[in-house]
């Protein structure tokens, strides 16, 4: 498939631009900054402010689906995403998401416990907000890949749990998932969709 990828510069961008590489998809890679991206085959760079539904548009043309990988506070927002996607005909829109918006208990998510840290409040509340915009799409076909509440660079293992809204826990309730597992995760989706408009997460 050909997809583009919004935010290909960070840290999770560029893992799922590796993993779906490693399977032999055709990418554009968009980010405000590409100067620090390894040019490789089968990888289209293209710098662009992805803020912009008009300017990100044509550069979306042609794609079988996009996957955003942007921060939520600054970076593209549902609005811009499905009017984009839209403009350019594109179907599907995939979207990494945060674990704030997970819930510990029905009606409760994450973001509203106590021990939740504050300096990452305004993004999860924006991912919240972002969710939200997306279900109430009625035409794009979206998915929101929630991680576990600790996700950080690690091990590419293959071995991990599919859940729906609530956080997935380990035996010893520790909530986590690598960034390279859950590149694994985004690219069965990608390739296998089996959470047409809706939001599922991925730990172990």
């Amino acid at each position: 498939m050909k997809i583009a990828i919004l935010g290909i510069s960070g840290r999770v961008g560029s893992r799922i631009a590796n993993e779906l590489l490693q399977r032999g998809h055709t990418i554009t890679g968009i980010a405000r900054k590409i100067d620090g991206v390894t040019e490789r085959p089968n990888l289209t760079l293209k710098a662009a402010d992805a803020t912009s539904a008009d300017a990100l548009a044509p550069l979306l043309h042609g794609h079988d689906a996009i996957i955003s990988a942007t921060r939520f506070v600054g970076g593209i927002d549902a609005a811009t995403l499905i009017s984009a996607a839209k403009k350019a005909g594109v179907p599907r829109a995939l979207v990494v998401g945060g674990a704030g918006s997970l819930e510990v208990a029905p009606g409760k998510a994450l973001v509203e416990t106590p021990d939740f840290p504050e300096a990452y409040k305004p993004e999860a509340l924006a991912g919240r907000v972002f969710l939200d915009a997306l279900r109430a799409e009625k035409d794009l076909d979206w998915t929101f890949l929630s991680p576990s509440a600790l996700f950080m660079p690690g091990e590419r293992s293959g071995k991990f749990r599919l859940g729906g809204d609530g956080v997935l826990s380990d035996e010893q309730g520790k909530s986590w998932v690598s960034m390279e597992d859950f590149a694994i995760a985004m690219a069965d989706e990608l390739e296998h969709p089996k959470h047409s408009r809706r939001r599922f997460t991925v730990g172990y």
